[in-house]
């Protein structure tokens, strides 16, 4: 296979690996009040790197440890944004119930300071999103793909899923302004469906 060939096939690849990406980045611009391409950058670049780290690691270790990775990595997916989105769902009921009940009693309630998602809640996403980008890794191997073409295509891989989930931040933002308070508990919702989605595939589907 040609240099050109293969870099489009790993953009191919990168785009379909940056779906769940993109959907957890539409998530965290869900709970954005004010979004900058500062607040924006940090989910994106969490998101490029392990997207592209992870079939490097793969190729590195081969396929012997991508199979016992795989034997748990849906797991992971699940507990890891399960928690996160349940944590988002109840936060965002809690406070539509406070403010109903601060509407009810004739209360002003003063303004909330935006939540921020945390370096260590980024990163668990980002391993959850990407864990099974290790195979793609394994299939370097299988492909007989130089050390070279290994570095270009992961470089690859974790720009598209960059920009992708950098445009996805910015529409989770326009999402949330639409949804106003309900944003978080949709957000919520999309990280506990992405989380069953993993799940679902790998013990019914196979994948």
């Amino acid at each position: 296979m040609g240099f050109a060939a293969l870099m489009l096939q790993m953009f191919l690849i990168g785009v379909g690996l940056s779906m769940d990406a993109f959907a957890v980045s539409i998530s965290n611009g869900l709970s954005m009040k004010k979004i900058t391409l500062k607040k924006a950058l940090p989910s994106a670049v969490a998101f490029g790197v392990f997207q592209g780290m992870m079939p490097f690691l793969g190729y590195l270790l081969g396929a012997g440890f991508a199979d016992f990775i795989q034997s748990f990595d849906h797991i992971i997916a699940l507990v890891f944004l399960g928690f996160i989105g349940g944590k988002m769902i109840y936060d965002g009921i809690k406070e539509l119930v406070e403010d109903k009940k601060a509407k009810a009693d004739g209360d002003i309630k003063p303004t909330k300071e935006e939540k921020k998602l945390g370096f260590g809640a980024l990163i668990v996403q980002a391993i959850a999103t990407s864990i099974d980008a290790l195979v793609v890794g394994v299939s370097f191997v299988a492909m007989q793909v130089t050390f070279t073409d290994v570095v270009f295509s992961v470089l690859l891989i974790g720009c598209t899923t960059f920009v992708i989930s950098l445009i996805g931040v910015f529409m989770g933002k326009k999402f949330g302004e639409l949804l106003g308070s309900r944003a978080e508990i949709v957000g919520g919702i999309i990280l506990v469906g992405i989380g069953l989605k993993v799940f679902i595939e790998h013990v019914f589907l196979g994948g």
